[in-house]
Order: structure tokens, then C-alpha cells, then sequence
């Protein structure tokens, strides 16, 4: 018994060595050109909900690129931003006309009656 564990130890040795050290002129692992970020968020238009799902951010040896994920982050910010002042800009011209517009039809009713 212990000469069968013994050679089967020196075949499990030498072939975890010989898979180390390569046994065959080609490389273990060939070099892989990284990948780039294929299809970026839209330029002439603003991003929406589909361009979002869409994405698909290439991965590194280590997750992902950080450089192509701050791209996104900021394009994503810039449009978030863009939109929540819109939103605001919109709010404030509706609150500035929704009681000019109630005051004149109650003076128009008043001068009916």
C-alpha cells in the first residue's frame, strides 16, 4: 500500500509540474487584445431608458474598465442633471402661471354674476 501511494504521489507531482512548467513550445495563455467599449452612449441625442439596458461595459482581468465605467457615470450624471433642471425650470413656470390663471377666471366670473 504505501509503495502505490507513493509512486501515485510522484505521477501527481511530476504532471502538476510538467502543466507549470509547459510542456509545449505554445503559450498557455496568448495574449488577448482588451476589450473596448464597443457601443457608447448616444452623442446627438439624449440617453434613454433602452440605451441604458442596452450597454454592455467590456471586462477587464480585474471587472471592469474603470476608465469606460467613468464615462458612463458622467455621461449618465450630466443627463440626470440636465433633465432634474428642466424638471425644475418647468415646475417653476407652471407655479408661476396656475395662480395668474385662477385669479383672472374668478374676476371673470365675478364680473358676469
Amino acid at each position: 500500500m504505501f509503495w502505490f501511494l507513493l509512486i501515485t504521489m510522484v505521477v501527481v507531482v511530476a504532471a502538476v509540474t510538467l502543466a507549470v512548467v509547459g510542456g509545449g513550445d505554445g503559450e498557455v495563455l496568448p495574449e488577448v487584445a482588451p476589450e473596448q467599449l464597443v457601443d457608447p452612449l448616444p452623442v446627438a441625442r439624449p440617453v434613454d431608458r433602452a440605451d441604458v439596458e442596452a450597454l454592455r461595459l467590456p471586462v477587464a482581468p480585474r471587472g471592469y474598465r474603470m476608465a469606460d465605467v467613468d464615462d458612463v457615470l458622467v455621461r449618465l450624471g450630466a443627463e440626470l442633471a440636465e433633465r432634474d433642471a428642466r424638471i425644475a425650470e418647468l415646475e417653476e413656470a407652471l407655479a408661476g402661471a396656475g395662480p395668474a390663471g385662477d385669479a383672472g377666471d374668478a374676476g371673470g366670473e365675478g364680473g358676469e354674476k
